[in-house]
């Protein structure tokens, strides 16, 4: 519609329909048709046409004033979308796992929101898997592989974890020399998403090892799993990310360091990077100042 009005405002200007036809890049019997077709779906008669020039009726100056203010309001809300774009603002809707959301997301939105007043934050912390975009979401922050091979990711965090126990426990029941010992241990299973219950994969030596291993006490929560860990109950798998202070105040200790479990990297995750709204944009280059270049 708004190439319609378009052309009927160049119309007006050059008051000639082959001058318009030039202009468009068009035959003048495609001009003089287009202006015919505007005529009959409207019911009236806009232009007086000569040989040489046009002159409108009065039909056609009310509707070149209408035609200027819509030409003029699609612009604005043009310019309105394309500077939500450049300029962040806007609602920006984050989804991070529960316990690395409480804890560090929480602290970084806050900075962030003093830096960038005009966006509202909506931050939504869960360990169940999101749908970006059937839930609403702009973004979200997890540990792992990426949920869904049609999403675009940026990676955060280089994630190793490490299996640890308190002095406490062992002390009481003894270290593990190999993975085969952990069968007589007491292990603390944090549940994530639908993985195996007890299953727990290592790297060793360039090769993966697969075991089962006895769940003492278990959790969806991995901070009910931690604080567990601490009291003295059993073996847990913990990320580096937040397993290096409890080891540096002796209140944990890494055991059996030479089998690694998975590693779980830190991603900020996203539909499309294609016309990337600037509110969306800021966040994610925002977070990866925040994080060690990995």
């Amino acid at each position: 519609m708004d190439s319609t009005l378009s052309f009927f405002v160049m119309l007006a200007q050059y008051k000639n329909l082959s001058a318009v036809a030039r202009a468009l890049d068009i035959t003048p019997p495609a001009a003089t048709r287009k202006l015919m077709q505007l005529e009959n779906r409207l019911g009236v008669r806009l232009a007086n046409r000569t040989t040489r020039s046009i002159s409108l009726t009065s039909e056609g100056e009310l509707f070149l004033e209408q035609a200027k203010r819509i030409l003029a309001d699609i612009k604005t809300m043009e310019d309105s979308v394309s500077n939500h774009r450049q300029q962040p603002r806007g609602v920006l809707r984050i989804n991070a796992s529960l316990g690395f959301g409480r804890r560090r997301i929480s602290a970084l939105a806050s900075k962030f929101a003093l830096r960038f007043p005009d966006i509202e934050l909506d931050l939504q912390v869960t360990d169940k898997p999101v749908d970006l975009v059937a839930d609403n979401f702009d973004l979200a922050i997890r540990f792992g592989s990426l949920p869904d091979r049609r999403l675009v990711a940026r990676r955060l965090l280089a994630n190793r974890r490490y299996l640890c126990a308190s002095p406490k426990y062992l002390k009481k029941y003894g270290e593990p020399k190999n993975l085969a010992d952990l069968a007589h241990h007491r292990c603390i299973i944090h549940n994530q998403n639908d993985e195996a219950h007890g299953i727990w994969r290592f790297s060793h030596q360039q090769h993966t090892e697969v075991i089962k291993v006895r769940g003492a006490m278990s959790s969806n929560d991995g901070d009910i799993a931690l604080g567990w860990t601490l009291e003295g109950h059993g073996i847990m798998i913990r990320s580096e990310w937040d397993l290096n202070k409890y080891v540096a105040a002796r209140r944990l200790k890494i055991v059996l360091s030479d089998f690694l479990p998975e590693p779980a990297d830190l991603f900020v995750y996203y539909p499309s990077r294609q016309n990337l709204p600037a509110r969306v944009r800021v966040f994610i280059d925002f977070l990866a100042d925040q994080f060690d270049p990995v």
